[in-house]
């Protein structure tokens, strides 16, 4: 293909769930006329189905449905007493709701700069952002690759600290042969459409070996009542709907083969910007990741983003302002200049076409054009 040659001659979206709901959709279709014609819609066996398979998914003991991967976070945070006056570390660069479900739990978020080889949050940074005040660390599993969790775990034993992990990118991705969520106090789940294992709207789970903190997680997900009417803690409606768990049961089995595809897509493009000027994703040899997102770094990003737009391909940018420098968290203090290498990461890095019914045909029109931009 030449130059000449690319003048939008396809059609690449960043995501197309339309292709994958049409191998799957009778089966989809049948699952939420069960949970209609049941008129359940609320808990049930179906949801209990899912539970149990995403705990055994995770090698975990159990797990919870929610109503998303934010609710997640925030069930878990209001389960482990943790609000005003207690402090949260975690990362700058990630999606909104891990810093957002600290501030909403009424706890300060407290950030950590990035590795800027696995954009996930550095454990050699933790330990200097501790104060007496630290209840937790969340770090966050971010593109579909683990953070560095046996360091991390070896701070918060010594400091004793929870360990909340945020996996909403990363279900079933693993950290030296380990399952994000089993390595923490919990593990917390989005089942946002765009995931790996997405559903037909807003879900998430959290996964524990804790049995305690799961019959508080149980209860305070349905308003802090046990029975009916009767409270013991101010929850929230976090329930997960049983129209999600139908259609995420139908998607569960499928689960392996999609990463698998997204783990052949990263390598054919890894072989293919072989040599450019383009930083492809760093795997560390102790995971193994299901590419939630295939995010490189590119120089003149900005530029390359029109430019891309313009032939046709989609792309995003994860994330383009760090946290720590949004409006809602200036009551922090943090300023221009702190965490750089978060900064320097929201201004290079540029998701790519990932999902697992690419064809070669349509990442070889990627490559090319992203390619000749650079030239």
């Amino acid at each position: 293909m030449t130059a000449a040659g690319l003048e939008k001659d396809m059609e690449v979206p960043l995501l197309d769930l339309k292709a994958q709901y049409a191998t799957i959709r009778d089966e989809i279709l049948a699952a939420v006329a069960e949970v209609l014609d049941s008129q359940r819609c609320i808990g049930g066996p179906i949801v209990a189905e899912l539970e149990a398979k995403i705990a055994a998914l995770s090698d975990c003991r159990f797990a919870v449905g929610v109503s998303s991967g934010t609710d997640a976070l925030l069930n878990c945070l209001m389960s482990l007493d943790i609000g005003p006056g207690d402090e949260v570390i975690t990362t700058p660069f990630t999606f909104f709701a891990t810093a957002g479900s600290i501030a909403r739990s009424g706890a300060k978020p407290v950030f950590a700069d990035i590795d800027p080889k696995t954009f996930n949050i550095n454990p050699e940074l933790i330990e200097a952002a501790l104060t007496k005040n630290t209840k937790a660390i969340m770090p966050v599993h971010l593109f579909g690759q683990m953070a560095d969790m046996d360091p991390i775990m070896k701070i918060a034993e010594k400091h004793g600290l929870a360990v909340i992990e945020d996996a909403a990118q990363s279900i079933s991705s693993t950290y030296k042969g380990r399952k994000a969520g089993s390595i923490g106090t919990a593990g917390c789940l989005s089942f946002f459409p765009s995931k790996n294992l997405g559903g037909i709207g807003d879900g998430g789970m959290i996964v524990t070996d804790d049995q305690g903190l799961y019959e508080r997680m149980m209860i305070m997900r349905d308003h802090g009542q046990k029975p009916q009417y009767y409270y013991h803690y101010v929850g929230g409606n976090f329930r997960l709907d049983p129209i999600q768990a139908a259609a995420l049961l139908v998607k569960l089995p499928h689960l392996d083969a999609w990463s698998a595809a997204r783990r052949r897509n990263a390598a054919y493009y890894d072989r293919k910007f072989a040599g450019s000027a383009v930083q492809m994703p760093y795997v560390s040899p102790d995971c193994v990741s299901i590419y939630n997102q295939y995010c490189v770094r590119v120089p003149r990003r900005d530029e390359l983003v029109s430019h891309l737009r313009a032939k046709g391909i989609g792309c995003a940018v994860y994330y383009p302002v760090p946290l720590h420098l949004q409006k809602c968290f200036a009551y922090l203090g943090y300023r221009q200049g702190d965490f750089p290498e978060s900064a320097m990461a929201a201004n290079e890095v540029l998701a790519l076409p990932i999902y697992p019914e690419l064809t070669d045909k349509m990442k070889d029109y990627v490559v090319e054009v992203i390619s000749i931009f650079l030239k």
